[in-house]
C-alpha cells in the first residue's frame, strides 16, 4: 500500500523555528531521490507524492535552513520518520534550503521505465535461424498473451530460457513480443541490485507493477543467475537474498497480475537456486547451431556486408570447421573480424583467408582449441 501525501489546503511556506544554516543566501533548486529506510521492514514502498507543490511546502517547513550538498541525505522527521531522501543535485551546492527553494523529485523507477520497450517489429521469428524446438514451445506464451483470460490458473506465467550464450534468447523474446504486439520490459538482473538496502526489492515490485499496468506484457530478465544463484552464494550479500525473496513472491502470483509473463534467461541453469527454478512452469532450451544453420547464418549476414565476399570461399566446408560456435560468435568474432581485416588492408573483397584466420584466432584463444568448451 502506497502512502499518499495530498491535501486541498496549502501549508504556509517557511518556518518559525531557528535556522540551522547561516547566512542569507539560499540554494535555488534541490533535486531529491527517495533512498529508503536505514532499516528494512518499516514500510512496503516509497511514499507516493501526488501534489508536488504541497510536498515542497512540507519539505521547507521541516528542512528550511538545512545546508544541502550533492550526495548527502535528508531524513523525514514527521509523516515518515527516518525515511531518507538523497540529494541528487543542488543549485548552488552547499547552501541552505530557503523559503523560495524549488524542490524536485527524481523518478524512483528509472531502471524499470527506461528499460521498457514497445513492440519491435524489426525483430522477427524469421530473423532467428534455427531454434525450431524453442520457437514451437513459444507458441504457448503467444497464445496466453493473445488471450490471458482463457488460461485461468493454467497460465504460463513464468518461463525459463536456458542455453549457451549468444544463441538468440533475447532475440526470441523480442520477436515474440513483436508477433503478439505487446510491450516487453527487458532488464539485466544486475540492474535490480540497488545501491541501498531494500532498494532492490522495491525495484522488483516496481517492475511487476509497471508490467501489470501495461498488460498483456513480457518481463524479460536477462542473466537471471546473477541474482538467483544457489542460496549459499546469495548469503554473501544480504541484499541479493531480499531481491530473490521479492522475485519469488511475484513469481508465485500472490498478487494476481493477469497477462504478465516472466521470461528468465540464463546460460547457467544448473547454478540457479532451486527455489527460483521451481517457479518456472516451462523451461525452453536453446542449442548451438548445427552445420546447416551455421551456413545459413553466414550467408544471411553476407547480404549486409559493405564489401563482396571472395566467390571461391567454400561456406559449406567452413561451417563444418565452425561447429560449436554460437550465432553471436559467428557474427561478432568471425564475420566482423574478417570484414574489418579486409577494410584495414584496403582489399576489394573479403578473402577466404580472412575468415579462416579469424576462426583460427578464436580457437587459439581457448587453451583446449575446442569451440565446444567455450560454453562449459
Amino acid at each position: 500500500m502506497r502512502a499518499v501525501l495530498k491535501s486541498n489546503s496549502k501549508i504556509k511556506e517557511g518556518s518559525d523555528s531557528g535556522l540551522e544554516g547561516s547566512g542569507t543566501e539560499f540554494t535555488r533548486e534541490v533535486v531529491l531521490k527517495p533512498a529508503g529506510y536505514p532499516l528494512i521492514g518499516l514500510i512496503d514502498d516509497d511514499p507516493f507524492i501526488e501534489d508536488l507543490e504541497l510536498f515542497e511546502a512540507y519539505v521547507r517547513e521541516q528542512w528550511e535552513g538545512f545546508e544541502v550538498r550533492k550526495g548527502t541525505y535528508l531524513f523525514d522527521r514527521d509523516l515518515f520518520k527516518g525515511f531518507a531522501y538523497r540529494v541528487i543535485d543542488a543549485k548552488p551546492d552547499g547552501l541552505a534550503i530557503g523559503p523560495q527553494t524549488r524542490i524536485l523529485i527524481a523518478p524512483s523507477k528509472d531502471v524499470v521505465e527506461s528499460a521498457t520497450e514497445k513492440t519491435n517489429p524489426s525483430v522477427l521469428f524469421d530473423d532467428i535461424i534455427g531454434q525450431s524446438a524453442a520457437k514451437k514451445k513459444c507458441r504457448l506464451i503467444e497464445r496466453y498473451l493473445e488471450d490471458p483470460e482463457s488460461f485461468g490458473k493454467w497460465a504460463p506465467r513464468n518461463v525459463l530460457f536456458y542455453g549457451p550464450s549468444g544463441t538468440g534468447k533475447t532475440m526470441l523474446a523480442k520477436a515474440l513480443a513483436g508477433k503478439v504486439k505487446v510491450p516487453i520490459i527487458p532488464i539485466k538482473a544486475t540492474q535490480l541490485i540497488g545501491e541501498f538496502v531494500g532498494e532492490g526489492a522495491r525495484q522488483i515490485h516496481d517492475l511487476y507493477e509497471r508490467a501489470e499496468e501495461m498488460a498483456p506484457c513480457i518481463i524479460f530478465i536477462d542473466e537471471i543467475d546473477a541474482i538467483a544463484l544457489d542460496r549459499k552464494f546469495q548469503e554473501l550479500r544480504g541484499d541479493v537474498v531480499e531481491i530473490v525473496n521479492a522475485l519469488i513472491t511475484e513469481m508465485d502470483g500472490l498478487s494476481d497480475r493477469k497477462g504478465v509473463c516472466t521470461i528468465g534467461s540464463t546460460n547457467r541453469a544448473q547454478s540457479l537456486d532451486s527455489a527460483v527454478r521451481s517457479r518456472f512452469e516451462e523451461e525452453i532450451e536453446f542449442v548451438l547451431p548445427d552445420e546447416h544453420e551455421i551456413e545459413q547464418i553466414i550467408r544471411s549476414n553476407f547480404a549486409t556486408f559493405p564489401l563482396p565476399v571472395d566467390p571461391n570461399f567454400n561456406v559449406k566446408n567452413f561451417a563444418k570447421e565452425a561447429r560449436g560456435l554460437s550465432g553471436r560468435d559467428l557474427t561478432d568474432k568471425i564475420l566482423k573480424t574478417a570484414l574489418h581485416r579486409a577494410i584495414i588492408e584496403d582489399e576489394k573483397i573479403v578473402a577466404a583467408a580472412n575468415f579462416k584466420e579469424a576462426l583460427a584466432e578464436l580457437k587459439k584463444s581457448d587453451p583446449t582449441s575446442d569451440c565446444q568448451r567455450l560454453y562449459v
